[in-house]
Parts: C-alpha cells; structure tokens; sequence
C-alpha cells in the first residue's frame, strides 16, 4: 500500500510541474492548493531535493521547481524515495538477506512476477502522464 507521503510526495510534484511556469513555486502555496500540512510537506520535501528531483530557494521569493522535464520523472522514482518499501513481501526488498527458505518456496516465482509487474508499471509512468 502506498502511504500518506508516497500520495502526497506524487501531488507536490504534479502541483510544481503545473505552477513553475510562474518562477518558483512556493510551498505555502502548494500547500494551500492541494488541501495540505504545510508541517507535513515540510517533512518530504527534503528527500525529493537531496535526490535531485527539486531545487529549492529560500527566502522572500523563494521555493520550488524541478530540475529536469516531466516526462523524464518516472513515477516509481518517486515513490521509491518516499516509501521504505514497494515490495510485496519482505524478501524481495532492497537489501534483504537472502531468505533460507528461498530454494524450496514454491511463492516465490508469483511474488517476484507480482513485483516485476509492479515497478514496471511504475516506471511505465511519467509525471507528465499524470500531468
């Protein structure tokens, strides 16, 4: 299930591509657009700069823009920055031990095929798809 931050890190992103036209788009007033804790958004932002997904400016006529094309942003991107996980089950997830059941589990084909179709289909998906 993809959390809170995941759905609104997507909106933050879709919010900036559509506003930045303007200069900078300042996060009070993406917060404001989007119905949003200015607090919480505050929270995911750093994770989407220190990726490099958005530059940010501090100050009077400070905030936000991305730093490359919207149909260069894959969703998955995005929500693999914000979730600690998209991996149906603890075994295929980044980092994982390699479980000592693996050899004999007669799930595991369906889980990786599960996770296949999953991060293919996020990656499938640009921002400017959501645009």
């Amino acid at each position: 299930m993809i959390s809170t931050r995941g759905r609104y890190a997507l909106r933050v992103m879709i919010d900036i591509a559509s506003n930045e036209k303007n200069g900078l788009v300042p996060m009070k007033e993406v917060a404001n657009r989007q119905g949003l804790s200015l607090k919480y958004l505050e929270q995911i932002l750093p994770a989407l700069t220190k990726n490099g997904l958005l530059k940010g400016t501090q100050g009077k006529g400070g905030g936000y823009r991305l730093t490359r094309k919207v149909d260069e942003y894959k969703i998955g991107e995005i929500l693999r920055l914000t979730e600690k996980e998209l991996a149906p089950v603890s075994c295929l997830a980044e980092g994982a031990s390699e479980c000592e059941r693996r050899s004999t589990c007669k799930t595991i084909d369906f889980w990786e095929g599960l996770n296949d179709v999953v991060n293919n289909y996020l990656d499938s998906k640009t921002l400017k798809d959501l645009l």
